[in-house]
């Protein structure tokens, strides 16, 4: 099987710890037969500035230094984590422009829109369950607005990603309440009929199984490309959840998961 970890950082992300060779030599301990190193351009920072520069001079250098020293039977590719499109779609246009041929482009969404001035969303007091609340329905309206940009991303990253930080808060929120289903749905549904792709996101590991109500929503809609990433900021976290979501995958009905090369997907039974 074609086991591949198709969200990952490294030095070039502001949060990553070690070169991409060290994440392509974990990568190769670990068993994957596929790595991605997608490192973050964010348009947005951790504060709501808008930081609409990036130098892809590091990236290159860093990417061609790892293929130079790249393990046996490990394919490696060269993507990039493009945060918060929707907020300047045409600086995000211009950064993939100038980008060296990429493999694969995820598009993420880090970051309030309408309040707390911006803030990633992890910054947040999520003791107060009306600010959860007020977060999950602005963050999936932005979320159906960055489906739309079809040609900012390849596959729609880590959904869950508030969630994350609500439940270390105690708060027992998930996406089948209120009217998040819906919500959700107009960006699911967008992504399908772009034929773009949706991440299942292991959070290195700690989620997997919250995915199969999301997995079968996109699949009822007609989605077919899934791709799948640890989002590993450390050696020791590459690959990790990767065999179990490809597992989910079969029982939520997925036969294939998508790896991309040259952003066109590539289908790899599972």
């Amino acid at each position: 099987m074609f086991l591949a970890d198709l969200h990952t950082h490294s030095l070039c992300s502001p949060d990553g710890f070690v070169p991409m060779g060290e994440m392509a030599q974990a990568a190769h301990r670990a068993g994957l037969t596929g790595l991605c190193i997608t490192d973050h351009c964010d348009l947005l920072d951790l504060h709501g500035a808008f930081t609409p520069d990036f130098d892809w001079g590091p990236v290159r250098a860093a990417y061609d230094q790892a293929r130079a020293a790249l393990p046996p039977g490990l394919e490696l590719g060269l993507g990039v984590e493009l945060g918060e499109a929707y907020e300047a779609p045409e600086t995000a246009r211009a950064i993939l422009a100038q980008a060296p041929p990429l493999d694969f482009v995820i598009g993420s969404v880090h970051n309030f829109r309408t309040l707390e001035g911006k803030r990633d969303f992890y910054s947040a007091d999520y003791r107060d369950l009306d600010l959860c609340h007020a977060a999950l329905e602005d963050y999936l309206d932005t979320l159906c607005d960055l489906a739309g940009l079809t040609d900012c991303y390849d596959t729609l990253a880590h959904i869950l990603y508030p969630l994350r930080y609500m439940r270390q808060a105690g708060q027992e929120v998930d996406l089948a309440q209120r009217d998040y289903p819906e919500r959700l749905g107009r960006a699911l549904q967008r992504v399908a009929q772009a034929g773009k792709a949706l991440e299942v996101n292991t959070w290195r590991g700690r989620t997997v199984e919250e995915w199969a109500p999301i997995l079968r929503q996109f699949k009822a809609l007609g989605g077919e490309y899934v791709t799948v990433g640890s989002d590993a900021h450390k050696p020791q976290d590459v690959g990790k959840g990767v065999a179990e979501a490809y597992a989910l995958l079969r029982r939520c009905g997925f036969r294939y998961t998508a790896v991309y090369r040259n952003r066109k997907p590539r289908m790899e039974a599972i």
